[in-house]
């Protein structure tokens, strides 16, 4: 798998152009200045982590919430959503696991043109799969049948963890150069990178109940895959001593580690095998390494921060959380920015 020529799919060519994201974002943000006194809650100062973290009296809360984004127009494609529905609770249990927090509760948020009881069935399935795999209660939620406003299912959540007595979050913010990176396994593109991936098998024609090259699902089914729940290595690894950071590899690709800390560098000198999913999708589009690292995880979904005098208790204690497949993939250097050195990459931040 290597870099095509110029000229290839990109994800901005696809329709999601990441600088204006990032330019409007901050001109939204600019605006929201206020806060409220002490007594509704402390802020705790995390700028660009994965979850919002807020301390009321003792204890402190960490919130996050996303979507599934553009993977619920494959659900509609392939006629599957089961998938989606556990989505919703991983894209948010994994963004609360990367924070240490333990995941307590969701509401889901579902905006539709209108209410299909058989698709909602289906999608509830997938939320209660997603619940049990993460240990999480649904709260409740809001249905909106908004025709107006959206003309496919867009399907996403909130969520609320917490730490239990004794646990502090686990920010990065112990890193150190010489600490070890441990890849977990993705079980696919999760729920990231889908606009790309849609608009390449439009271009092409692609069938997506017949298997690509090389694959024994089809397409369709293949990336629907739902997302890994890693909240049983978060789990089993916050309050270890050797235990120095957690990244969630979600939209952005390797670019998230930089979200841990602008004081150290990610040396990715040992990325494992890229699955063949990952070099189908970038043949298909003439997509540049450097667009697909910072696009999709490319195999690996979850990393953790590892002192090596501890690494042997660890590993051991994700072998058990169900994560024998964690592989070394790198280490933190001195510097900043993230480093795919076999690539010849390099990102400079978030």
């Amino acid at each position: 798998m290597g870099g095509p020529a110029s000229g290839g799919w990109t994800y901005s060519r696809a329709g999601v152009n990441r600088s204006e994201v990032s330019g409007a974002l901050h001109r939204l943000l600019r605006e929201v200045r206020y806060e409220p006194p002490p007594s509704r809650g402390r802020r705790v100062l995390l700028p660009g982590h994965y979850a919002g973290l807020v301390r009321i009296g003792r204890e402190t809360i960490a919130v996050t919430t996303d979507t599934v984004g553009t993977k619920s127009l494959l659900a509609a494609e392939a006629g599957r959503w089961e998938e989606v529905g556990e989505d919703i609770v991983a894209v948010n249990a994994n963004d609360l696991a990367a924070v240490g927090a333990r995941p307590c509760a969701l509401v889901d948020c579902l905006s539709l043109p209108r209410p299909d009881p058989e698709i909602l069935a289906q999608i509830g399935k997938g939320l209660e799969r997603g619940l049990r795999r993460a240990g999480m209660m649904l709260l409740g939620g809001e249905t909106a049948v908004v025709p107006e406003i959206v003309t496919a299912y867009d399907l996403g959540g909130t969520a609320l963890g917490f730490f239990p007595r004794g646990r502090t979050p686990v920010t990065g913010s112990q890193l150190r150069p010489g600490d070890l990176l441990l890849g977990i396994p993705s079980s696919g593109v999760h729920a990231n990178g889908l606009t790309l991936v849609r608009r390449l098998i439009r271009e092409h024609r692609i069938d997506l109940a017949s298997p690509r090259a090389g694959g024994s699902l089809p397409i369709g089914r293949e990336l629907l895959t739902p997302t890994r729940i890693y909240t049983g290595i978060s789990e089993a690894l916050a309050d270890q001593p050797g235990t120095t950071a957690f990244a969630h590899l979600s939209g952005g690709g390797v670019r998230n580690l930089a979200r841990l800390s602008d004081r150290v560098a990610f040396d990715l000198n040992a990325w494992p095998p890229v699955p063949p999913l990952f070099g189908w999708i970038q043949e298909l589009g003439g997509i540049a390494d450097a667009e697909m690292f910072e696009t999709f995880n490319m195999g690996i979904g979850f990393v953790v921060g590892v002192r090596p005098a501890h690494l042997a208790e660890l590993r051991r204690r994700l072998a058990r959380a169900g994560a024998k497949d964690a592989v070394p993939i790198g280490r933190v250097a001195r510097g900043k920015g993230v480093r795919v050195p076999a690539r010849g990459l390099e990102f400079s931040g978030y």
